[in-house]
């Protein structure tokens, strides 16, 4: 395919895009050059509004993989995709209200320090080197390199090269400026910088859309048009209510496999969890999830109609099936070149809505790994460092997985087929990882080995599904896109597209290995809170008394509000109604000062005396946590 060329109305375009997000990294850097400490420079002294938190979730999530891969996988297979509309519901509202506010009232910065005021050390560094350690070793095979580095990495490789490959934009060119625009001002301005550099590339984002909307729309004769030839082409079969696990996508696929999965990227995640306790209140966090939730569906159904116009277009002549171009990811910037092809600068803002959610991604991961490293590990280690060297380490951190996730891209291009596995490990892990902080907020019995005991079983379970179904891709009959007709091309060179020949496969292959990708993170999640309750009563439940009702979120209420000996019984002895409501507000209150000023100040005594809850004959503190006695 020879590519079409960019004018240079479309590279200023683009360029204005990389100036403006510097240009608030700069005025960040300059705004808040005298708060010289890590709480502000990595969730910005948690005085943010809800706001731009709210468009920042929500450019972080709608990476240039939205933005090319989901009008794609809607002009290929129908769409359907419109349903994780109410995925999105459940998961905001699970979100705002099961996760958040144990973990805002509790005053950690990193959502794995939860696990070790919860359970133990052990626990909080097993899941954090999940987040972080995962080397990539030779033969092409992934073994424990840093996944999100190298997930980020894709993420700023495989849309540059799918641009590059269909516009002629530069590819490396584009690499490189992504990598250090997001380093710059992820580095100079910390989270402030990033959110509402975010808020702007959402923005950037709906209006790319927009304009392709309106476009291609006029292109095709009419939305009229475009759904009547949907409907025609069966990409309108939205509802499938087969209850076939092995179904690719269907109505449960999407509303139970899809919350699983993204409740995992919410719900638990370090990024979107430091943006939220970023927020000045617990209500301007809760309202920016809300407000995101409404990004979110914009975004979608951006997305899905984008599809349909794309489809309404090509439909007598399919570009992939026919030669044109090599691979679904560039059906969208095909489409664009071709209905933009007498409007310089058009071309160059649909790049620019592209790179706009590269841009949010790559430096919510940054931000994430650094303060996940800092305050998992630095601080841990180095519990006596002052405000400026903590500061200091922050951006170094920054800058360290900036130039990492840069060269990951690299790598990227290099990896071929095995980039396809790594990018399914982020389903296989979140799912083990959301069912670990379930079993500690809703769980209050199970203790530390079955937290322990319970991930490690979800790991195995979602990695063997997923891997199994890697080595036997499931058969034509449940993933085959919708017919694709190439009867009007002018050159074509039409390859077959029949259904591959399928080597012996074992009877697993098409039951376990053949579940719909949706289902890796529930398999996980659910795995891991079996294995953990189970183990939790073998080894001996963890004490009720042990447990601050902060670290818990009392949802058995919705089920035994009628009775106070149920509900004591669910709460398995977590002392939740001691004391009236405003003395249990003030003690709560009193609580995430002393979390707040431990795990900041570490062990210096002087910080301590006043801690509630500080026993002077026993000095120590677990290390990070501290003791808790009975208010």
């Amino acid at each position: 395919m020879e590519a079409k060329n960019f004018a240079i109305w479309d590279y200023v375009v683009f360029a204005a895009l990389f100036l403006v997000s510097s240009g608030i990294g700069v005025f960040f850097a300059i705004k808040e050059r005298k708060k010289a400490t890590s709480r502000e420079f990595l969730v910005g002294g948690r005085q943010m509004s809800f706001g731009p938190v709210a468009l920042s979730l929500t450019a972080s999530f709608m990476s240039a993989v939205t933005v090319l891969g989901t009008p794609s996988e809607v002009y290929r297979f129908g769409a359907s995709f419109i349903i994780f509309f109410i995925a999105y519901l459940f998961v905001i509202i699970l979100t705002s209200e099961l996760f958040l506010p144990v973990f805002y009232r509790s005053g950690i910065t990193s959502t794995y320090e939860y696990l070790q005021l919860r359970f133990n050390k052990p626990v909080r560094y097993a899941a954090t080197v999940i987040y972080i350690v995962q080397t990539v070793r030779g033969h092409g095979c992934c073994r424990c390199g840093n996944y999100e580095i190298l997930y980020t990495g894709v993420v700023v490789y495989a849309p540059a090269l799918a641009l590059n490959q269909v516009t002629g934009f530069d590819l490396w060119g584009s690499v490189f400026a992504t990598g250090i625009v997001c380093t710059f001002y992820c580095t100079l301005g910390g989270l402030k910088a990033v959110v509402w550099t975010d808020a702007f590339q959402m923005v950037v984002m709906f209006v790319g859309f927009l304009t392709v909307l309106i476009q291609g729309s006029t292109h095709a004769g009419g939305f009229h048009n475009v759904l009547e030839q949907s409907t025609n082409g069966s990409r309108l079969h939205i509802f499938d209510f087969d209850v076939d696990p092995l179904r690719r996508h269907t109505f449960w696929t999407i509303t139970v496999g899809g919350t699983f999965t993204w409740l995992g990227i919410y719900g638990v995640n370090q990024s979107t969890i430091q943006r939220c306790i970023s927020c000045k209140t617990e209500k301007h966090a809760k309202l920016a999830l809300y407000f995101n939730l409404l990004g979110l569906w914009i975004i979608l159904v951006c997305a899905v109609f984008s599809g349909l116009i794309m489809y309404s277009h090509f439909k007598d002549c399919d570009p992939w099936t026919s030669g044109i171009i090599s691979a679904p990811d560039q059906l969208m910037p095909y489409f664009v070149m071709e209905i933009f092809a007498t409007m310089p600068g058009l071309p160059g803002l649909f790049v620019a809505c592209a790179f706009s959610g590269t841009l949010s991604t790559v430096a919510a991961s940054i931000n994430a790994l650094a303060t996940v490293t800092f305050e998992d590990f630095v601080k841990s280690c180095f519990p006596h460092l002052s405000d400026k060297l903590s500061t200091w380490i922050s951006k170094g951190l920054c800058l360290l997985f900036g130039v990492l996730c840069t060269t990951m891209a690299v790598v990227a291009s290099v990896l071929g087929g095995v980039v396809q596995a790594a990018l399914s490990i982020h389903g296989m892990c979140g799912g083990p990882m959301l069912g670990l902080f379930s079993l500690g907020i809703v769980f209050p019995f199970v203790n530390w080995k079955g937290a322990l005991g319970g991930l490690l079983t979800g790991i195995i379970l979602s990695f063997w599904v997923a891997i199994g179904a890697f080595v036997y891709p499931a058969p034509d009959s449940k993933t085959w896109p919708l017919p694709l007709s190439t009867d009007q091309c002018i050159k074509s060179n039409v390859t077959a597209t029949g259904s591959p020949v399928l080597s012996s496969r074992p009877a697993i292959a098409d039951t376990w290995y053949s579940i719909s990708y949706l289902y890796y993170s529930a398999v996980g999640c659910l795995g891991c809170i079996a294995a953990g309750v189970i183990i939790s009563l073998i080894t001996g439940r963890q004490r009720g008394e042990d447990i601050q009702p902060l670290l818990i979120r009392p949802v058995c209420n919705l089920f035994c509000f009628w009775s106070k000996k149920y509900k004591t019984l669910c709460w398995c002895g977590v002392q939740h109604d001691s004391g009236t409501e405003q003395e249990n507000l003030e003690n709560g209150s009193a609580w995430k000062q002393g979390a707040e000023s431990v795990l900041q100040n570490g062990l210096r005594k002087e910080s301590l005396v006043h801690v509630p809850g500080y026993d002077p004959k026993d000095k120590s503190y677990n290390n990070m946590a501290f003791e808790i006695t009975h208010f």
